[in-house]
Order: C-alpha cells, then structure tokens, then sequence
C-alpha cells in the first residue's frame, strides 16, 4: 500500500509540473513574440494559431493534448483506484491553468483536458464530444463558446461511460476550472464583443 502511495505522489507532482510546461508561450517566444501580450493573452493552441498561424498553433494543442495524456496513461498503469487516477487526472490541467513558471497564469485547459478525455474515454463518446465541439466551433466561430459548452458535458459524460463517482467527479473539477479559465470570455461573449477565430498566415 505505501508503495502505490508512492506512486499516486510522484504521479500527482509529475502531473502538476508536466501540465505547467507552457508549450504555447515557448514556441512564440521562438518567434520573438510573448504570446501573453498578443490576442487573448493565453498560452494556448488558439491564441498561438492567431498570432503565429494554425501550424503553431496545431503543434502548441497537440504538446498541451500530451500533458493530459502521459500522466493519465501512466496513472491507469501504476495505481488502481479511480479517486486516485481522477485525483492525477486533474493536475496537468491545473498545472496548464497555473503554471508555477508563469506566475501561475496559463491557459484555458482545454486541450489538456482533451488529452485527459483520450485516455478515459471510449473512442466513440470522444469523437461525439469533438464532433460537437467542431460543430459549435463552425457555426459560432468562437472558440471560447465551443470550448465551454463542451465542457458542460463532461460530468454526464464521465458518470454515463463509468459509473464512477471519482470520475463523475473530475468532470465537475473539469468543468469548474474550465468556465473560470474563460471568466474574461463570457464577459465578452454576453457584450457581444468576443472576437470570432481569425488566423494569421504561418510565419
């Protein structure tokens, strides 16, 4: 038993410091540009698709994606409990959101919490999830509002494809980080004044 609390330890403090990579910020700052100053001043795959062009920002989601990802996979391989992989689950989307190296102001979690969504979920209830999320994302053309009423299924979602209240659970956790995260984008969706996906050619 000391043992696998060992491993939800490690697991939990690798999680948090993995998730607080900020991939998007580091790839800008390769471009001379600090992506905290530029759009909507996250670091993640869409401000960086805006700044830099969709190639950027497609490599910034897909290493944000894998901070969700590598921590899960190993959480499912070494420890046993659901409250304990839902407990590893959570920390590379706080870290993305707080990242220690950044003052802990990060980006908006979703496509970490993606790259949680990978590992626990059936494919086939993933790619409902996306197609929604793409959907929502055509019609509206913001990404904010795609992002968020994603996300409002997820403690459903989580409940329906486990029966797990530890799951259940994380998709709450999920959810109430995700809708603070974009505190600043529903107060400009209900203004009316949240810009719409408009990306820059690759540089």
């Amino acid at each position: 038993m000391s043992s696998l609390m060992n491993n939800l330890i490690l697991l939990i403090i690798f999680g948090y410091f993995l998730g607080s990579i900020p991939f998007g910020y580091l790839i800008s700052k390769t471009k001379g540009i600090d992506i905290r100053k530029v759009g909507s001043g996250s670091i993640g795959g869409t401000n960086v698709a805006r700044a830099l062009g969709i190639k950027w920002g497609l490599l910034a989601a897909i290493l944000d994606l894998l901070k969700g990802v590598i921590p899960v996979y190993l959480a499912i391989s070494f420890l046993i409990f659901n409250w304990q992989i839902a407990l590893v689950a959570i920390t590379p989307v706080l870290g993305h959101i707080f990242p220690l190296w950044l003052g802990f102001k990060g980006g908006k979690g979703i496509a970490t919490s993606l790259g949680v969504l990978f590992v626990l979920l059936e494919w086939k209830i993933l790619l409902i999830l996306l197609f929604v999320w793409l959907l929502v994302l055509a019609i509206s053309q913001i990404s904010s509002f795609s992002n968020l009423l994603m996300v409002s299924f997820l403690p459903l979602t989580l409940w329906l494809s486990s029966f797990s209240l530890a799951y259940f659970a994380l998709g709450w956790a999920l959810f109430v980080l995700t809708w603070w995260a974009h505190r600043e984008n529903l107060k400009r969706i209900k203004e009316g004044v949240e810009p719409k996906i408009k990306l820059k050619k690759s540089i």
